[in-house]
């Protein structure tokens, strides 16, 4: 059996917070201006921190998970912007494949490392596991692409994105962690789940749902981590 040892990453201390909760034997670390949490999760042990918004930050903490705390899976949680008109408030996204959509196409593919496409695929073994669980789910599942960027959407960039990547959602940091990690071959996915949509745009639909769709995102990275613990 796999002996999991997790990074779980989120952006905000809000969305970190319920998972927190969850945390056993839990001792507090600090690098690069980081408070990382040592414990176990669901019997797995587990590395947590919130690393703030945008990719460097995200990359920063991942980075920091993979070389002083040696964990061999990652996982992106908290929440993200609905992109696709059928994604509503409070589903929660499975990122499938990650793609930066504020980088140059072939700056990644034509250059190191190198990917095979602008998307970076999450792990086959964690989508299972989160396809193995959505009957538990108390909101629904979805499972495709997402997208990072450094900037918060609006209508004028939302066209532009959907035409060009078809995802299912955005954030600020999901393609980095995946970036990390497919340079340090660690399995990655990412459970985010929607605070903000087209129709439910803007900060204050985030501020506003922001508790409840972190809450949703801790079950079901909980119902993960209990499924790998079984079947891994």
């Amino acid at each position: 059996m796999m002996e999991w040892k997790m990074g779980i990453i989120c952006a905000e201390e809000a969305e970190l917070a319920p998972i927190l909760q969850h945390v056993e034997n839990l001792q507090v670390t600090e690098k690069a201006m980081l408070k990382f949490y040592e414990g176990t999760v669901r019997g797995i042990p587990a590395v947590l921190t919130n690393c703030g918004n945008c990719k460097v930050n995200a990359a920063i903490a991942a980075q920091v998970m993979a070389d002083l705390y040696h964990v061999n899976g990652m996982i992106n949680a908290g929440t993200a912007g609905g992109m696709d008109e059928t994604v509503e408030l409070f589903d929660t996204v499975i990122s499938t494949a990650s793609a930066y959509h504020d980088v140059a196409e072939n700056i990644l593919t034509g250059f190191h490392p190198y990917f095979p496409s602008v998307y970076i695929e999450s792990d086959e073994r964690f989508l299972n596991a989160a396809k193995r669980v959505e009957d538990k789910a108390s909101n629904r599942l979805l499972f495709g692409k997402s997208v990072t960027g450094e900037c918060f959407i609006t209508d004028d960039n939302r066209d532009e994105i959907n035409e060009k990547f078809a995802p299912l959602s955005v954030d600020m940091e999901t393609a980095s962690i995946a970036h990390v990690c497919f340079v340090n071959q660690i399995p990655f996915i990412a459970v985010r789940t929607i605070t903000d949509t087209a129709s439910h745009a803007g900060v204050g639909n985030f501020r506003e749902n922001c508790e409840k769709a972190s809450i949703i995102s801790k079950d079901i990275v909980l119902l993960i981590l209990e499924e790998l613990t079984e079947a891994y």
